[in-house]
């Protein structure tokens, strides 16, 4: 694991995709504050750069340095949560603007995945985590399920098998500042 890690850290240092088992699907990867990299992964999925992008940190303490604010409520949310959960915060900071949504929100999920989480404390910068599908194609649920068009598209691809079995996308729950909770996907 150490080896891939190590590879796949000098592919986000360049600037390069990379294509990764996460904690929840096959993923679509880069350096989340690297703006030609995000620009990238949009041109890859074919996806309008106004539907954002997810990005994982390895930490509560990661999660601090890139959101200005964090409701209260965020902590008891992942704490509890079953599954990966992805929590859409208010005022992102020090991450790509092309990450950064219309409303001035971003996705983040805290990757509990002992090699995401491993790669993302060395790197010791967030990372972008998209489901490694065209937009509008299914999510693939195994490595076989991925399109060649994706897998020539990343610049590296992670050789581990993922942790999980049955494969699905996080919830994605949206905590706005003025204490608003909405679940967008379950």
């Amino acid at each position: 694991m150490k080896e891939e890690i190590n590879n796949t850290i000098a592919t986000l240092k360049r600037g390069g995709l990379i294509l990764y088992p996460t904690d929840t699907v096959w993923g679509i990867g880069c350096d989340a504050t690297n703006a030609e990299a995000v620009e990238k992964v949009f041109a890859l999925k074919q996806r309008a750069e106004s539907k954002s992008l997810i990005c994982m940190v390895s930490d509560f303490k990661m999660l601090n340095q890139y959101v200005e604010e964090i409701p209260e409520v965020a902590y008891d949310i992942l704490k509890y949560a079953a599954k990966p959960t992805t929590i859409v915060y208010d005022d992102p900071i020090r991450v790509a603007e092309n990450l950064i949504a219309e409303d001035n929100s971003l996705a983040i999920r805290v990757c509990k995945d002992k090699f995401c989480n491993q790669l993302i404390r060395k790197f010791r910068k967030p990372i972008v985590s998209t489901s490694a599908n065209i937009s509008g194609e299914p999510t693939p649920k195994s490595f076989k399920q991925i399109s060649p068009e994706i897998l020539k598209g990343v610049d590296y691809v992670v050789n581990l098998q993922p942790s999980k079995k049955n494969a699905q996308p996080s919830t994605i729950i949206k905590l706005s500042l003025d204490g608003k909770v909405q679940v967008i996907r379950k």
